[in-house]
């Protein structure tokens, strides 16, 4: 699954360890989210995309198609 996590936090200025804090996981979550190597329960990206204000769909993007 592509994402854009890292882009928005960074546009933000948050490190892994402040976006971790704020949505209650671990901050090797986190990397492991923008890295591609886990992909969120559908609880965490819904916390994702309300705490960026946009859809799910604008976050993150099926590579299958």
């Amino acid at each position: 699954m592509k994402n854009r996590l890292r882009e928005l936090r960074t546009a933000k200025e948050w490190s892994q360890s402040d976006l971790a804090e704020i949505l209650g996981v671990s901050r090797q979550t986190v990397n492991a989210i923008e890295t591609g190597k886990y992909h969120p329960s559908l609880p965490l990206a819904f916390k994702v995309a309300r705490l960026f204000g946009r859809a799910i769909e604008q976050i993150f993007e099926d590579q299958e198609e």
